[in-house]
């Protein structure tokens, strides 16, 4: 009994190889941590890059040089990502509106099949993006006309580099996406109103 004794008061009182079992247990979650911050630290560093490029974008979109050539300018801000990110997938969206205010608004709806506040098949509509049904949206997909608001989207697809998406159970493709909204030069005749339509 007092040999078993004297044996735990020993292994009780031996402090050696206490940091590396410490170490053991606060490694994984330390470098989990770590990587985690690299990978947020890199995602807006991602996104910093595709906002400065949709930024110069969009003012060059304003152009009468790029309304008729909107691939070009595609291009150029494809080409200003995959310098930085080389396997990124680079999209593009362009809705044009009449004004600011319209920006992301429904199109106008006469409400009375019955009054709903929604938009019912057979009511009335102005049909503003010309695509002959009625949309919660407004915009046409293009890059407009002279005078017009335009909605430049930009997205970008890429692999995360660091492995802490599998840990954390994530997707290893991430996407994302910067808009600037601006308004085209009076270089040609603005569109009128479209007529009402019931569809």
């Amino acid at each position: 009994m007092t040999r078993r004794h004297a044996f735990i008061r020993r292994l009780r009182e031996n402090k050696r190889g206490v940091a590396m079992l410490e170490f053991a247990l606060t490694a994984p979650v330390f470098l989990l941590l770590l990587m985690g911050i690299f990978d947020y630290c890199w995602q807006m560093y991602a996104q910093q890059v595709l906002q400065g490029a949709v930024s110069k974008a969009g003012r060059d979109s304003t152009l009468e040089q790029y309304s008729t050539n909107q691939t070009a300018l595609d291009a150029r801000l494809r080409a200003q990502v995959l310098n930085v990110f080389k396997d990124a997938d680079v999209t593009f969206t362009r809705k044009a509106y009449d004004t600011f205010d319209q920006v992301g608004t429904e199109e106008r709806y006469t409400d009375n099949k019955p009054a709903n506040g929604e938009y019912d098949l057979g009511e009335c509509f102005d049909d503003f993006n010309g695509n002959g049904r009625w949309d919660p949206d407004r915009g046409r997909d293009s890059n407009g006309t002279a005078n017009d608001v335009v909605l430049y989207t930009a997205s970008m697809k890429f692999k995360r580099v660091l492995p802490v998406w599998q840990m954390l159970g994530q997707p290893q493709e991430t996407t994302l996406s910067s808009s600037t909204v601006l308004r085209n030069q009076p270089f040609a005749n603005g569109t009128d109103s479209p007529a009402d339509q019931c569809k």
